[in-house]
């Protein structure tokens, strides 16, 4: 079928033109946000020879096509109904997804929003860590020499300022200005202030602004008091800016915009955000030192079916604040949602190896093996989802896989890396983190084959 009309039955089958609210690719799905939903004919769509798989996802209808061919039936469509459709950017169309979510989805949207942007920085700091790590524990580097100082002011550097890239990115999100944000927040790690990694000696300094007792103590490497300024931070420009007369705005809206946040934020956000954030990450900590391997067999098993929902976007903001409290330090959630992913690929190859149906091996492989480098969807739903027993053995390999690794103390030293590139982050921990992917792939790909018959691995299967 050519791409012409591919893209002629795809419109069809997701209810015609007039039911495509915006379109969008990205390097192997066509992304379309439906004004209704349900008169897409996700069956018909996954009947398509070419067509790989579709699920709906986050407000999105996301069609996979694999790479080239997706371009080609996007730029048919356009040529199709081009006068009929509205192309829309990236961000428009998160933004016209962001309707079609309920208000936990949203709130997930929106941290991954603020998030992802700053995980490259993240995974940089915590590979250094890793390296240094290791190069101290087999005596590589003098403990004091040039190097090793170096190293490890270049490695924390992200956490000691990660209150700056948080605000970079919420400001952005909570539509509010993002150099003030930054100053906002350097306000709040201010070298006035005590630093924050020396609180176990106790606050050293307080201040009486008329009457109101003022703790100094500085916000390095916290997460959610950050978080809730700039969202305040918001209300306040746009409320200053709104009762300051337009030949005054570009003078006074800064100014009392930062003088009012920096105080909301010393006085009452910062104070609040620490005590609910420590808690959030401290608890976590209790749970997973008290139910130990309970902990991981329960995450593990469940952290697919959150993927659905959307909601692990929000597990960065957490992510982060297990490393930026001193008291912890270590991503050990991360691990256990790797181990989830892993097992997502061993179901996939289930389903490769004792598929007799052709279309749905080919894409079974290529699912099987993307899972290994942290990319989860087209197993998710190109295989493991559409059969619905594939997707069960891969939650029993994500239980076994988080069982392990939470018993052996695996620990990341840093956020959004899972598989096989993540081994950079588990220093210390490597030979059980891997020990552990084997683990989750095997079982899962295992009890996959157990529970599916032969007759049920195919497109289109019974269980569907």
């Amino acid at each position: 079928m050519n791409p012409q009309e591919l893209a002629t039955q795809i419109v069809s089958a997701v209810g015609g033109v007039e039911n495509i609210q915006s379109m969008a690719h990205c390097a192997t799905r066509l992304r379309l946000v439906l004004k209704a939903e349900a008169k897409a004919d996700k069956a018909a769509i996954e009947a398509l020879e070419e067509v790989s798989g579709a699920f709906s996802h986050q407000g999105q209808f996301q069609i996979i096509l694999g790479t080239g061919k997706v371009n080609q039936v996007h730029a048919a469509i356009m040529d199709n109904f081009g006068d009929k459709l509205h192309e829309a950017s990236a961000e428009e169309i998160k933004s016209a997804a962001m309707q079609n979510m309920n208000l936990v989805q949203r709130l997930a949207r929106t941290m991954s929003n603020i998030f992802v942007p700053i995980i490259p920085a993240i995974v940089a700091s915590g590979l250094l860590m890793g390296l240094l790590g290791l190069a101290k524990s087999y005596h590589l580097l003098p403990p004091d020499g040039a190097v090793t100082t170096l190293l490890d002011m270049f490695s924390n550097t992200a956490f000691v300022f990660l209150p700056i890239l948080i605000a970079y990115g919420a400001a952005k999100e909570f539509k509010t200005n993002p150099v003030l944000a930054i100053v906002v927040a350097g306000i709040m790690i201010h070298p006035a202030l005590q630093n924050a990694w020396t609180m176990g000696s106790g606050v050293q300094n307080n201040i009486d602004l008329f009457g109101i007792n003022i703790a100094m103590i500085g916000y390095q490497g916290t997460v959610l008091p950050v978080l809730m300024v700039i969202w305040v931070m918001g209300y306040i420009e746009r409320a200053i800016r709104k009762a300051v007369p337009d030949a005054l705005d570009l003078l006074v809206t800064p100014l009392l915009t930062v003088l009012v946040t920096g105080l909301v934020a010393l006085v009452v956000i910062g104070p609040l955000g620490r005590i609910f954030g420590d808690g959030i990450s401290l608890g976590l900590q209790t749970m997973y030192n008290s139910a130990g391997a309970l902990t991981g067999l329960l995450f593990g098993g469940v952290y697919s079916i959150i993927v659905i929902s959307g909601i692990h976007h929000s597990f960065h903001a957490i992510e982060a604040g297990l490393l930026a409290n001193p008291a912890i330090a270590v991503n050990f959630l991360l691990p256990i949602w790797a181990m989830a992913n892993v097992a997502q690929g061993g179901a996939a190859m289930a389903v490769f190896l004792r598929s007799k149906d052709e279309k749905l091996k080919a894409i079974a492989l290529p699912a099987s093996l993307t899972c290994l480098l942290g990319i989860t969807e087209p197993a998710i739903f190109g295989v493991n989802l559409r059969l619905m027993r594939p997707f069960i053995g891969a939650a029993i390999g994500g239980a076994a896989g988080g069982c392990f690794v939470v018993l052996t103390k695996v620990g990341f030293s840093g956020i959004g890396l899972t598989g096989i590139p993540a081994i950079g982050l588990a220093a210390g921990s490597i030979l059980p983190y891997v020990i552990g992917m084997l683990i989750a792939f095997v079982t899962a790909c295992i009890a996959t084959m157990a529970i599916t018959p032969v007759a049920l691995m195919r497109v289109g299967g019974a269980d569907n």
